[in-house]
């Protein structure tokens, strides 16, 4: 029988080996009930060691791992459209938006259906060939250093694309958000466009799916009370999404 210091060391290792840990495998592991590890992941949840999610749990600051956009789009792909429609459906008749780039944001991009002429700012090329592909939209591309990672850009000439430009929303994706960190990317350069374009908006929309939560990257992009409407999966701590609230950001779950 395992005392319960020697499941929470367990628990803890788990997730330093793995990202991860799925309450029924590990009650099987440690001969304990769902009940009990679901009571274990509370109290290391209290103690801020790491995130319970629904049925799992995940630790808390997360390094942020850069990757190829396209490998991204696989990654919760499925939660990916459905935070994007949501998204697009924020969208009115005539609007004026920008957007980031992102696996997300290009699953927006994809999803989007606008009523009237859309006027999109982007510093992506990928989201601008998927909307120059749609009727009625409008697109201004943003110039600068192409990074290939992201296919985006990212320089002094995109924040001077920028001066001129205010629109009614910013829709927004990022690489990691904690309570204490904030929302983050993995590099300083692409943290500060994305704050000269929140600037540029009246309205902040971040989308991100669930497995960002806990994670911190190098490029701090805001604090919670910088973000007007997070949009994201079920799969979000109960705990997070309190606490998102309380800080005044709309949560939709999609």
């Amino acid at each position: 029988m395992f005392t319960l210091q020697e499941r929470h060391k367990y628990i803890l290792d788990q997730l330093e080996k793995t990202g991860f840990v799925r309450v029924s495998e590990t009650s099987e592991v440690l001969g304990v009930t769902t009940a009990t590890i679901r009571n274990d992941l509370r109290t290391l949840e209290n103690r801020h060691l790491l995130y319970r999610n629904h049925g799992s749990a995940s630790p808390i600051k997360q390094k942020v791992v850069d990757l190829p956009v396209q490998e991204k789009a696989s990654i919760q792909a499925s939660e990916k459209k459905r935070i994007a429609a949501a998204a697009a459906a924020l969208i009115a008749e005539d609007d004026s938006i920008l957007m980031t780039s992102g696996s997300t944001i290009e699953a927006m991009a994809l999803a989007l259906k606008p009523s009237g002429t859309l006027n999109v700012v982007t510093p992506s090329v990928r989201v601008g060939v998927f909307l120059s592909e749609k009727e009625n939209v409008e697109v201004m591309m943003l110039g600068g250093h192409l990074i290939k990672k992201s296919l985006s850009v990212r320089d002094t000439y995109t924040l001077e694309g920028l001066k001129n430009v205010k629109c009614t929303k910013l829709f927004l994706s990022c690489d990691g958000f904690d309570k204490d960190s904030g929302v983050s990317t993995a590099f300083v350069e692409e943290a500060r466009l994305t704050s000269a374009m929140m600037n540029s908006a009246t309205k902040v929309v971040l989308l991100a799916d669930s497995s960002k939560c806990g994670k911190v990257g190098f490029g701090k992009i805001c604090d919670f009370s910088d973000i007007d409407v997070f949009i994201t999966d079920r799969a979000l701590p109960d705990s997070m999404r309190a606490f998102l609230e309380n800080e005044g950001v709309e949560v939709i779950l999609a």
